[in-house]
């Protein structure tokens, strides 16, 4: 059987809804669970989040713009809503982005199901001492290598801030891990 496209699960939308979204939520929510899972480090987080996503886009898929890539705009929301969680986070705390980055790094670590080996983890906490904008477009680029383009119109930002974005986050990663000697 051939696989549907994005294109007709749009299609299929305004006809049979439930069916559509079920084969929308089948093709995205690993994809967008591991991209929200790496901006939140929390698993219990990432499925309070993800299910955020599925219900705005179920409550706006009909007005969804086809001159867009549906993964795209996907993408879109799941990076909205975990910011807007970490957003939040940080009113708790004032603001603070060190005590966010220690929160975010005990969670890492007590994460159960998390399994990484010493020099994952280690990337993991050089990651986190990125700024937000940073940590999320390293992470699409290195991790999901997710196209330049395709970033632009996910993050609403330019090609040429992303590159420069991205080329700032590797240096600063390079620079902790080369202070516990993994990065000669």
């Amino acid at each position: 059987m051939n696989e549907i496209s994005d294109g007709e699960i749009i299609l299929l939308f305004k006809s049979d809804m439930q069916k559509s979204f079920r084969l929308l939520v089948d093709r995205y929510k690993e994809r967008l669970y591991w991209h929200i899972r790496k901006m939140l480090l929390s698993h219990e987080d990432t499925d309070d989040v993800l299910q955020n996503v599925f219900v705005k886009v179920w409550m706006n898929l009909k007005d969804f713009n086809s001159d867009s890539k549906l993964y795209t705009w996907l993408y879109r929301i799941a990076t909205n809503e975990a910011l807007n969680l970490i957003g939040e986070r940080k009113r708790k705390v004032f603001g603070n982005t060190i005590e966010i980055s220690n929160i975010l790094e005990a969670n890492l670590e007590s994460d159960v199901y998390y399994d990484g080996d010493m020099i994952q983890t280690e990337l993991q906490k050089a990651i986190l001492k990125l700024t937000d904008k940073q940590r999320l477009v390293f992470n699409m680029k290195y991790f999901d290598d997710m196209k330049y383009n395709d970033m632009a119109e996910i993050l609403n930002l330019s090609v040429g801030t992303l590159k420069a974005t991205y080329h700032n986050a590797v240096k600063k990663i390079e620079e902790t891990l080369k202070l516990i000697d993994i990065v000669n």
